[in-house]
């Protein structure tokens, strides 16, 4: 349930305890659903409707839908380098990651992420045919693709961009180019 929020989520947001945000679903004031661990998860929609009726003020960016980025490396600590670097960039980020394509696959139909940031060189399925699938789906036609690569010759990185890849960085991270590379990529 990504783009919902749990009861001590919307009560941090309203500035109450949980136990208010529980009355007011139990009232029916506050539409909520269960997930399939039991709890209740509240959309940002239901709880735009609850604030408006309310007469609560709202930011408007508490309803925006923060960007996915699906991270595809076989290397942890590079995963671990990449996550950290995407912290805090304007907007928030909701990051998954995948050891392989195939992986990335099935991430990739329930994540729906804005963003890939896609090693080339991986096991089972690399970065070129990781590419050239997305490409090929209608349904992520918004993903933007950012290959990372420590092999960035200019063959690689003319193969990287001909399967479809939007930029390349070369391995290794440095944060800020990197973040500012994703930020440009994430807000066109």
């Amino acid at each position: 349930m990504d783009d919902t929020l749990s009861t001590s989520e919307v009560a941090a947001l309203c500035h109450v305890n949980r136990i208010t945000v529980w009355r007011w679903i139990k009232r029916g004031e506050l539409d909520a659903v269960r997930d399939s661990q039991g709890r209740y998860a509240i959309s940002r929609d239901m709880l735009h409707r609850f604030l408006s009726r309310k007469g609560y003020p709202a930011d408007p960016a508490l309803f925006k839908r923060p960007n996915r980025v699906l991270i595809i490396d076989d290397e942890p600590p590079v995963v671990e380098v990449v996550s950290r670097a995407l912290y805090g960039i304007d907007g928030g980020i909701r990051i998954a990651t995948a050891e392989d394509g195939f992986e990335a696959g099935l991430q990739m139909a329930t994540f729906k992420p804005d963003l890939l940031i896609l090693d080339l060189m991986m096991p089972r399925m690399n970065g070129f045919q990781v590419c050239r699938l997305v490409r090929q789906d209608p349904a992520m036609a918004h993903t933007r693709i950012l290959v990372i690569t420590a092999y960035g010759s200019r063959d690689n990185v003319a193969r990287a961009l001909a399967a479809g890849a939007d930029e390349v960085y070369l391995k290794p991270v440095e944060i800020q180019a990197f973040r500012q590379k994703v930020g440009a990529l994430l807000h066109p």
